[in-house]
């Protein structure tokens, strides 16, 4: 039953329901959003839990012309229903359907794309800042953070900007004490300090509430009582309230899911001038039993049943495991040989499934939190005091570390193992998750060895390549591999070690060369099987590594094949081919033709794996055509 939602196609259909309506709408959101994800999966917990703060928001401000942005992105499936996209909410992340995650191009309400973390107060203010410029006092800024992000670093340094110009803005802090993981860190801590003093709280409800919202404007009054205010927090609290001493005029915690209590004080607050955070306690999953009680596996759970939320498994049988399930593995058997094997991620635990480890070597395991630069200077430190780490970030979130892989990591030379989770193309989440731009910008820094395994048993030998490497104070190294499940079910080998560098053959042919690099080399021998039957036979060479390339064996191959083509789930420009073309170029092999099957030069949208690969030409069809057309 969807008496009130029907009636809504934008915030200003939402602006005529009375205030005693709201209740009534926010039930029937959030069973809309269970009963969509539950067969169209997506991010639950998260929007589950803002949704009476949405419905909050878009009827006191009058969006879009006040800018609201959503941080993590992954909360604001309310906002999307309320925004003109109810009747298209079920194609949520599939192939060309809506954006899990605000995007610009897609509503004038996405005010900004979300899709990583701790970005939205910087944007936020960057808008206040545009609007004083021209003059228009008559926009509201908003930005809403949640999911453990207020403590990425990009956050404080945003909030520590805000607090030296004059602006409007109003940060929601939604506290729900998780990003993925549990919340680590000591913002986690304080947080949990300011709503659970008995005594902060007490004063709040009594006596903050009806000085601090009784003015429509400042005046002398309203600053006396908020400096007497602040002051008797600072005392219950036994210390200065953080978020005041920048600056902030801070209101709360207040009931994240009392929609009534949020649209009153909201409508305060709108009047009011200057910086303001206002502190917003809500359940992640809330609504559904099993999301309140588990959390991070109803952050987002893939098809489950709407009425009990238990878990749909499509029996399948036996199945290779996870990519991310043999590097939990691996590490652990590692770790249990050397106990100066240490782990760290950033908020990704379960993720990368570093509470493979977590569960045995708790002391040794890192959680970070959402914190991609510091994850990798704190590996750095680590190493270079005599212990072997191995750093696990996912792809599109190494990007965020960049300079410090440069800086901290491979211009000491220090060999933090880097293992690189959800490279290439992870598929619903769409353009910000994409993974795959590690190859090309990793390629041009100095000192690091870069490899990319073709499937579990070589993901097992890499580790303990690396680890050995590291052991011997090599240079770092880098170990990428894709979203989701291997190839080989029977996938526990002895892993033994690789000669860096060091590529291998895997098929002998004649005409054509086709070198791959990762995971994309099963779906090059399947095209093979195709070509068979024209009388094809092309020779097959996973590269392995791309940095070193193994240039013996490419100097071998060049006067053996006239016809070459490069097979990699990473960008067209700057990865393999990129390196191949060089190293063509360097040695004076001008004779050989070379082709690329590769990431074109583009953003590419979301969508499910095969409906993206066609896309990008790595199905098993477009290869072996592109094969045959090599040949012509």
């Amino acid at each position: 039953m969807t008496a009130y939602l029907d009636k809504i196609q934008t915030p200003e259909d939402l602006r005529k329901l009375s205030l005693e309506e709201l209740p009534e709408l926010c039930q029937e959101l959030r069973r809309f959003i269970i009963e969509q994800t539950a067969e169209h999966p997506g991010h639950l917990g998260s929007s589950l839990g803002v949704v009476e703060l949405t419905v909050a928001l878009h009827y006191v401000f009058d969006t879009p012309n006040d800018k609201l942005v959503w941080d993590v992105g992954h909360q604001a499936y309310c906002h999307k229903i309320l925004t003109g996209r109810k009747d298209q909410f079920h194609t949520n992340r599939c192939y060309g359907g809506i954006s899990g995650f605000p995007r610009r191009e897609e509503s004038e309400y996405d005010a900004f794309g979300t899709g990583h973390s701790s970005t939205s107060i910087s944007a936020v203010l960057g808008m206040a800042m545009a609007s004083k410029l021209k003059g228009d006092k008559n926009r509201n800024h908003i930005a809403v953070i949640g999911d453990g992000a207020i403590g990425g670093g990009m956050a404080f340094e945003a909030m520590n900007q805000a607090a030296y110009r004059d602006v409007n803005m109003l940060v929601i802090l939604n506290d729900n004490k998780i990003s993925i993981d549990q919340s680590t860190g000591a913002m986690s801590k304080y947080l949990l300090t300011l709503t659970a003093s008995p005594a902060y709280n007490r004063f709040k409800n009594r006596i903050w509430n009806l000085f601090t919202f009784k003015s429509k404007s400042s005046n002398a009054i309203t600053r006396f009582f908020s400096k007497l205010g602040n002051g008797i927090k600072g005392y219950l609290l036994g210390g200065s309230n953080w978020f005041q001493s920048l600056g902030y005029r801070y209101f709360g915690p207040a009931d994240g899911h009392d929609v009534i209590y949020l649209v009153k004080t909201l409508q305060s607050l709108k009047r009011l001038p200057g910086l303001q955070l206002l502190h917003v306690i809500t359940v992640k999953g809330k609504g559904l039993d099993a999301a309140e009680h588990n959390q991070t596996t109803y952050h987002a759970p893939g098809k489950f049943d709407p009425d009990t939320g238990e878990i749909i498994k499509p029996e399948i049988g036996v199945q290779p495991p996870k990519y991310q399930d043999v590097f939990g593995h691996t590490l652990l058997e590692i770790a249990r040989k050397d106990d100066k094997v240490v782990g760290i991620t950033p908020a990704m635990a379960t993720g990368c499934s570093m509470t493979i480890m977590d569960a045995e070597f708790p002391e040794r395991v890192f959680d970070v939190g959402i914190a991609e630069q510091h994850a990798v200077t704190f590996a750095a430190g680590m190493v270079t005091d005599g212990f072997t780490v191995f750093c696990n970030i996912y792809s599109s979130f190494l990007q965020r570390g960049y300079d410090q892989v440069i800086h901290d990591v491979a211009l000491q030379k220090l060999p933090v193992i880097f293992c690189i989770d959800r490279a290439g193309l992870v598929g619903e989440d769409g353009a910000t998750h994409q993974g795959v731009f590690d190859l090309a910008f990793l390629r041009s820094v100095p000192d690091l060895i870069i490899s990319s395994p073709r499937n579990e048993h070589e993901l097992r030998n890499l580790m303990i390549t690396a680890y050995s490497n590291a052991k011997a104070n090599g240079l770092p190294f880098v170990i990428r591999y894709p979203r989701g499940r291997g190839q080989l079910c029977d996938w526990h080998n002895e892993p033994r070690q690789i000669a860096i560098g060091k590529s291998e053959m895997l098929r002998e042919g004649k005409d054509l060369l086709v070198l791959s690099l990762g995971p994309l080399a099963a779906q090059v021998s399947k095209a093979f099987q195709q070509l068979e039957s024209d009388g094809i036979t092309p020779a097959h060479l996973d590269v392995r590594f791309l940095k070193p390339l193994d240039e013996a064996i490419l100097l071998e191959l060049a006067e053996r094949f006239p016809v070459w083509m490069t097979v990699e789930d990473g960008t067209e420009k700057g990865g393999l081919f990129s390196a191949i073309a060089e190293f063509l170029e360097d040695n004076g092999l001008h004779q050989i033709r070379l082709l690329h099957a590769a990431i074109p030069d583009r953003f590419i949208s979301h969508g499910d794996i095969p409906s993206l690969y066609k896309e990008v030409g790595f199905d098993v069809d477009s290869l072996a055509e592109k094969m045959r057309e090599a040949l012509q």
